[in-house]
């Protein structure tokens, strides 16, 4: 196969640096944007793999030229090489309940390391094909233990549970995201717990993914938490990618 790998991307272009795809005889996995940008690609990456080829560089204006009106430019680099590691963050997803799992599936094709964790073995075998699971007796070690600028999300069967792993989220500075499922009350209730225990209670989401729908049900609840979640890190990760200099 060849590797499509966009280098530069300037102005407004549909995919940024660093996005791939990959081009078979008869296959195409990924994708650079599509449009006619991504149809030409696809057509050197096969003029390649006939002549036998082994890289070709490709820079493409997106304008009236080509059909496409984004406006920007993109420079394209083709070769035979294998994907690009991916440096995903990691989401840590505490409750094995309907939200739980319903959470850690619509997080499973975002570009995050998604695990759920509970105590309770028969909770998390009902956890869809795929999603990575984590039985342990301590979930409040898994959140000291998880890396710098993972995600924390906090929904499992216990008021008592959800606060000290909030808690122990909040001790710690260095995390993107730390929410929790619940209402107003249960946040001011927790407001009240952090605070008697010298913890900021600030930079807690609480309710989740509240600012898209008031639904209830737990596949919309993990839509809208999903979507806020990976806000935040992208938002995150744009930020130490493109730093602000003064």
């Amino acid at each position: 196969m060849i590797r499509v790998r966009v280098i530069t991307a300037l102005g407004s272009t549909p995919r940024d640096a660093g996005a791939e795809m990959f081009v078979g005889a008869d296959r195409v996995d990924g994708t650079i944007g599509g449009g006619q940008l991504e149809y030409m690609a696809i057509d050197r990456a096969r003029q390649m793999l006939a002549l036998g080829e082994a890289e070709a560089r490709m820079d493409i204006p997106l304008g009236p030229e080509i059909g496409q009106c984004c406006g920007g430019r993109v420079v394209l680099h083709l070769d035979r090489n294998g994907p690009t590691p991916e440096d995903h963050p990691d989401a840590l997803v505490f409750g094995a309940g309907h939200v739980g799992r319903a959470l850690a599936l619509a997080l499973h094709p975002l570009p995050v390391n998604a695990t759920l964790i509970d105590q309770r073995p028969e909770e998390l075998a009902l956890a869809a094909p795929g999603i990575a699971t984590r039985l342990t007796a301590l979930p409040e070690a898994e959140i000291r233990a998880a890396p710098p600028g993972s995600a924390i999300v906090i929904l499992t069967h216990d008021h008592a549970l959800d606060f000290l792993l909030a808690a122990e989220a909040l001790a710690r500075s260095d995390l993107s995201y730390v929410g929790m499922i619940g209402s107003a009350t249960k946040r001011a209730q927790f407001s009240r717990f952090a605070r008697d225990r010298g913890i900021d209670p600030a930079p807690l989401v609480c309710p989740i993914g509240a600012g898209f729908s008031p639904d209830k049900r737990p596949a919309v609840i993990a839509a809208f938490a999903a979507a806020e979640l990976i806000a935040r890190l992208t938002a995150a990760s744009s930020l130490k990618k493109h730093p602000c200099n003064s």
